[in-house]
């Protein structure tokens, strides 16, 4: 890499993948700001049904990335696949903005779905691909990049919140839309500085099969995504069916590999990958309740006056982003001094720490809840659930995809990826059933009615969830011994 391609110390192109990520990141975090929100008071569909729809979509998200990586590693290379997955969000999102067709909308998540399933993977692999091995400005590159990821989260959970909940559903979606716009504008006009570096692996994508070229297969296999989507999102039953039998085969790979594929100490690594990852799913199960259920309890219980503004419910999803700028290089510092120290906690150790403050998250405010005097709950303890469970997540989610390469044999590290982001949407589609169960019958579609009785269902819910999540990890540290025996002292 040419220093003369470089900006602030980084290749050019990390800022082109940078904004084009922070961009379409705003565009998916502002739409989930407001989804659950527009399915109950919009649609006026039940809460329980609302929730299904909300986890259905969120767990697919995280499964079509697979197959968008695999398309663009074979065929179409990260500049097609990204943009054709950026345009499919353009037009997703605009799509919300049409509040009067019930299949549009459903059509509008499909797309929505499959162009982050051509986009994420892809851009990701793109700012990789912009350093040399053992180039040690790598690490630095993707803090830079993630950062990207949390302003998108930060400023679209703010702006399309506050516009769809006070101006009109259409203003907060169509924000989101023109935002994905600017990302792919960027995109296009940022490819100089990418250097090649995106551009199909080989020449196979002119290939043709059936009188079309495999470039052209690989777009349509987009729109098999689509109307494969837009058919399970109406039928979300469906996806944890998927989910199950898919569940299955990965585990039963994992196992049969570590068991007869792998050298002994291959195997005992390949085992504690697998424990993390399950771990993970838990974790994810609570954590992400923010978009769902915790959404529908701010809106509902929560007194959000402030300063004497009341604020709109979705604009709390904004508080995960803003203590992540806050709080991350505190917890690199951390960690950091801990090493030189000979006491930075190990991965399991750090997974625990992680699944304890998730489920300490939904305890506090329990705690919270009961201690109001009336059925609104004191807009403090939404601030500290969210607090926490930031916490939790820069104890795990950082050190979870590092773990997965590091312990995994190479030869396989791309299936054990796989299995990593699966246990993401199963996490996604379990949260979904998680919040079902809040759902009260004393409360009308819109969501007017909240009383004693769905308080209470909140409250019984998060007190078991969050005492499970405790419990599981203080289990997990209770086997890190074991585990990181298995590990053969591996960190």
């Amino acid at each position: 890499m040419n220093a003369s391609s470089d900006f602030l110390g980084h290749p050019k192109g990390l800022f082109v993948c940078f904004a084009t990520e922070m961009w379409e990141r705003f565009s998916y975090y502002g739409m989930r700001a407001l989804l659950i929100l527009y399915l109950t008071k919009h649609w006026e569909f039940s809460d329980a049904a609302s929730y299904l729809i909300y986890g259905a979509y969120t767990s697919l998200v995280y499964i079509m990335p697979v197959f968008g990586g695999m398309l663009a590693d074979q065929i179409l290379g990260s500049k097609k696949a990204v943009t054709y997955g950026a345009i499919l969000l353009v037009i997703g999102h605009l799509g919300m903005t049409i509040e009067s067709n019930e299949q549009i909308f459903y059509l509008s998540l499909a797309l929505i779905v499959s162009g982050v399933g051509f986009l994420k993977p892809n851009i990701s692999t793109m700012v990789g691909a912009l350093y040399e091995e053992g180039d040690p400005r790598r690490d630095s590159g993707f803090t830079i990049f993630y950062m990207g990821i949390n302003i998108g989260a930060f400023t679209a959970t703010l702006l399309c919140g506050y516009l769809g909940e006070k101006v009109g559903w259409a203003y907060g979606f169509g924000a989101a839309g023109i935002g994905m716009l600017l990302g792919l504008i960027i995109f296009l006009w940022g490819q100089k500085y990418l250097e090649g570096l995106a551009e199909p692996p080989s020449q196979k994508y002119k290939d043709k099969m059936s009188g079309i070229t495999l470039e052209n297969w690989a777009y349509l296999s987009g729109i098999l995504m689509i109307f494969t989507t837009w058919f399970l999102v109406q039928n979300s039953e469906l996806v944890g069916q998927l989910l199950g039998g898919f569940g299955a085969v990965f585990i039963g790979a994992w196992l049969l590999y570590a068991l007869f594929r792998c050298a002994p100490e291959e195997r005992d690594r390949l085992i504690v990958v697998g424990i993390l990852i399950l771990f993970s799913l838990i974790f994810w199960a609570l954590f992400e309740q923010a978009g769902s259920s915790l959404n529908i309890l701010t809106d509902r219980g929560v007194d959000r006056v402030i300063f004497g503004w009341e604020v709109p419910a979705s604009m709390f999803q904004s508080l995960n982003a803003g203590f992540i700028f806050t709080i991350a290089p505190l917890f690199a510092l951390l960690w950091i001094a801990l090493a030189k120290r000979g006491m930075e906690p190990s991965t399991p150790i750090k997974f625990s720490i992680g699944i304890v403050f998730v489920g300490l998250g939904f305890l506090a405010l329990v705690y919270g809840m009961k201690s109001s005097s009336g059925i609104q709950t004191g807009v403090f303890w939404i601030i500290i659930i969210y607090l926490l469970h930031t916490l939790g997540e820069l104890c795990l989610s950082p050190v979870g995809l590092s773990s997965v390469t590091k312990l995994s044999p190479q030869r396989i590290v791309g299936f054990m990826m796989g299995m990593w982001f699966f246990a993401s949407a199963a996490g996604n589609y379990v949260a979904g059933k998680i919040a079902e169960a809040t759902a009260s019958s004393s409360v009308n579609a819109s969501g007017e009615v909240f009383d004693i009785v769905q308080k209470q269902a909140f409250m019984d819910v998060y007190t078991d969830v969050g005492l499970i999540a405790v419990g599981c990890g203080i289990f997990l540290a209770v086997i890190t011994p074991l585990l990181k025996k298995l590990m053969h002292g591996s960190q």
